[in-house]
C-alpha cells in the first residue's frame, strides 16, 4: 500500500492572492486528505504577524487545517522568511507541528534533512544579518507586544521594502550557498535535502565524500502554477496543483 508523504513550501497566502487559497484548501480537502504526512517547509503564508490576526483568509487556513489533522493526517511545519513569528498558539488550533530550523526525518529508510532554505543562502549577508536580530526571543515578543493594527502597516511597509531590495540584488546571492549546503548534510550526516525558499525548483546531483547527493528544491505557488513533492515506498513524483 502507497503511503504518500507530501511537500510543499513558498505558497505565499495572502488576501490579495485568493486563486492560491482556494487552490490550497482545495488541496488539503482532497489530495493532502490520502496522505500519510504533510511537510510545509515554510512561507505559507506571505507574511504571518501573529497568532492572534485573524485577516482573512488565515481563519479559513486554520479550519481546514485542523480538520486535516482530526481526520488522521500529520501536518509538519517550518517556519520559513515570511512566518517565522507563527507560535505554539496556531499549532494548539490546528494540530499541526512545529519543527525547527533544520530537521531530520527518516523518508523511507533515508535519513534526510529538511528546511526552509533560507539559511543555506549566506552568501546574503543583509538578510543573515536581519534574519539573526529578528529571531531572537527579545525581537519577537516586542514585536508580538505592538498592536495588531501597527504590526499589520509595518508588515505591508516590511514587504515593499523586500520587493525593492531583491530589485537590486543579484540572482546568486538569493540563492543558495553550495559550500554551506555540503557542510550542512555533514553535520546532520545525511545525503538527501529538501527545501524551498529560493523559488527556483529542480532536483540536483552531487557528490559529498564520494557519496551521492541530492538537493530536492520546492517549487513557490503562483496564481496558476504549484507542485507539491509526493513520496512513497516506491520513490518520488512531483505532482502539479
Amino acid at each position: 500500500m502507497h503511503q504518500d508523504i507530501l511537500f510543499i513550501s513558498d505558497l505565499h497566502i495572502g488576501l490579495e492572492k485568493p486563486e492560491i487559497t482556494r487552490r490550497f484548501l482545495d488541496f488539503l480537502k482532497n489530495r493532502a486528505s490520502k496522505a500519510t504526512a504533510l511537510y510545509i517547509l515554510g512561507d505559507l503564508f506571505d507574511a504571518w504577524i501573529g497568532d492572534d490576526d485573524p485577516t482573512p483568509p488565515n481563519n479559513q487556513i486554520r479550519k481546514q487545517l485542523k480538520a486535516l489533522t482530526q481526520s488522521g493526517v500529520a501536518i509538519y511545519f517550518q517556519p520559513g522568511n515570511r512566518d517565522f513569528l507563527l507560535g505554539q498558539r496556531f499549532c494548539r488550533e490546528t494540530g499541526v507541528t512545529l519543527l525547527d530550523d533544520f530537521f531530520v526525518i527518516n523518508l523511507f529508510g533515508t535519513p534526510t534533512l529538511i528546511t526552509h532554505g533560507d539559511l543555506l543562502c549566506t552568501d546574503d549577508f543583509a538578510y543573515q544579518a536581519f534574519r539573526e536580530k529578528s529571531h531572537t526571543d527579545a525581537w519577537k515578543s516586542n514585536v508580538l507586544s505592538k498592536p495588531l493594527l501597527l504590526r499589520l502597516l509595518v508588515s505591508r511597509w516590511y514587504r515593499l521594502r523586500s520587493y525593492f531590495h531583491k530589485r537590486k540584488k543579484s540572482t546568486d546571492i538569493m540563492d543558495v550557498n553550495q559550500s554551506t549546503v555540503i557542510d550542512k548534510m555533514n553535520e546532520y550526516q545525511c545525503y538527501r535535502l529538501i527545501h524551498g525558499h529560493t523559488h527556483r525548483p529542480d532536483i540536483h546531483n552531487f557528490s559529498i565524500n564520494n557519496h551521492s547527493a541530492q538537493r530536492f528544491v520546492l517549487a513557490a505557488w503562483y496564481k496558476d502554477t504549484g507542485s507539491v513533492l509526493s513520496w512513497n515506498n516506491e520513490g518520488h513524483k512531483i505532482e502539479p496543483i
